[in-house]
């Protein structure tokens, strides 16, 4: 709101509102509008949680300390969500479309974990929001984001082409049929060219893009281009879906989720600018993103709400996230990397949602596999998901918080040399 009317302003000739113009300057005030929301919000929340008698239940899993948590406040997802929705409306470009995503993912996400945790905590129904409905509510927001980036002309790449052709001249590129226009100088030996595509990042692979329309390769150009939904909607589903559920998982000590959250947010920021500046884009021959770089605010709003909230969330925790944040912040993530089109390094730098996954499937398939062999069933961790497991091995839950921090921080510098590393 206030980018709009500086807009406004700098039409008018007001002194300094040019500031408002770059995404440097409104994104360092976004970070510091999520951190101070999330202080002032926060312990006002915390509060009002403690007044309305909202504690979590904690089941008894015979992990130390955890008797201590009995009763603290849940619901603290609201603190991230009002952090990252405040800073955002009031300084990025709300006509951008990548903004718009990004907003309707965060409400939507929201609602689901706040239904989730209301059942639980009002209702006295520890189970919550049954788990098909949770898919049912994630598969929708993944289908309306999906629907959002692929039927929209305004998402859109550009992508150089040899100065080699003339005007209306039809050329495919990486499976896209685009129109080319030569550069206005006739010495250019290359022009920019804008178009929509399915295109997204390959990481360690030379000419690192891939598109989805790959998987339609039995049809001609123009039936690719028509039925790529097919194969990117579902695809975007089971990127949210995953990704978000990745995150609920690991939200299990205090600190680790909102952290490691932070981390992954911090480059995807990077990702973001880069992939939004033509200049660096160029450089660092990462595919260029026209209008990208407004998420630079959002994602800003993102990592302050995550440090922010982890003034009350780190250990001993004064509130916890609940579903409404850890549900919120990973399908933020997902979507994120889908609209800059880095979501298959996804496996890198959320590596320890994906090792929090991963840990819960294997644990439960051996135990079924094993009960269904042998009678009983058997275990291959102490305990899933895996800083449980830690745990039960006596290890402090700070300890296993900061090594996993660490973990985070190195997976984040891997995800970022994947810019070169080819």
């Amino acid at each position: 709101m206030i980018y709009h009317l500086f807009t406004y302003l700098q039409d008018m000739d007001f002194p300094g509102a040019g500031l408002f113009s770059f995404i440097s300057f409104r994104a360092a005030l976004s970070v510091l509008t999520s951190l101070l929301v999330s202080l002032v919000f926060g312990k006002t929340l915390i509060q009002k949680l403690r007044n309305l008698q909202v504690g979590e239940s904690v089941r008894d899993l015979g992990l130390e300390g955890q008797k201590e948590k009995e009763g603290t406040p849940t619901m603290g997802g609201l603190i991230i969500i009002a952090a990252i929705l405040i800073p955002t409306l009031l300084f990025a470009n709300l006509s951008n479309n990548y903004i718009q995503i990004m907003l309707v993912t965060t409400v939507g996400l929201g609602l689901i974990g706040f239904l989730d945790d209301y059942i639980k905590v009002f209702k006295k129904n520890k189970a919550g929001l049954a788990g098909k409905f949770k898919i049912v509510g994630q598969i929708g927001v993944g289908i309306i984001v999906a629907v959002m980036l692929f039927f929209n002309d305004n998402v859109t790449i550009k992508e150089k082409v040899e100065n080699k052709v003339l005007a209306g001249f039809v050329e495919k590129i990486g499976g896209d049929l685009v129109e080319v226009t030569p550069a206005k100088d006739s010495n250019a030996t290359y022009s920019w060219v804008e178009h929509h595509s399915t295109k997204t990042t390959l990481p360690f692979v030379k000419n690192n893009e891939f598109n989805y329309q790959w998987f339609l390769g039995w049809m001609d150009n123009d039936g690719r281009a028509k039925w790529a939904w097919l194969i990117f909607i579902p695809a975007v589903i089971v990127i949210v879906t995953a990704v978000s559920n990745g995150a609920n998982m690991t939200d299990g000590i205090d600190g680790l989720a909102t952290g490691t959250s932070a981390i992954v947010g911090l480059t995807l920021a990077i990702f973001a600018y880069v992939s939004g500046n033509i200049i660096f884009s160029d450089y660092l021959n990462v595919m260029f993103i026209p209008n990208s770089g407004e998420l630079v605010i959002f994602i800003s709003a993102f990592v302050g709400a995550c440090i922010g909230f982890l003034w009350y969330n780190a250990y001993p925790a004064q509130v916890f996230m609940g579903d409404t944040g850890s549900l919120t912040i990973g399908g933020i993530i997902a979507v994120f990397a889908i609209a800059i089109r880095k979501e298959l390094l996804i496996p890198i730098l959320c590596g320890i949602f994906l090792a929090e996954n991963l840990s819960v499937m294997i644990q439960v398939a051996y135990f079924k596999y094993t009960k269904k062999k042998y009678g009983e069933g058997r275990r291959v961790f102490l305990m899933a998901p895996l800083h449980h497991h830690y745990q039960k091995k006596g290890m402090h839950e700070s300890k296993i918080v900061s090594r996993f921090w660490i973990v985070g921080i190195f997976l984040a510098i891997l995800t970022i040399v994947t810019l070169k590393l080819r």
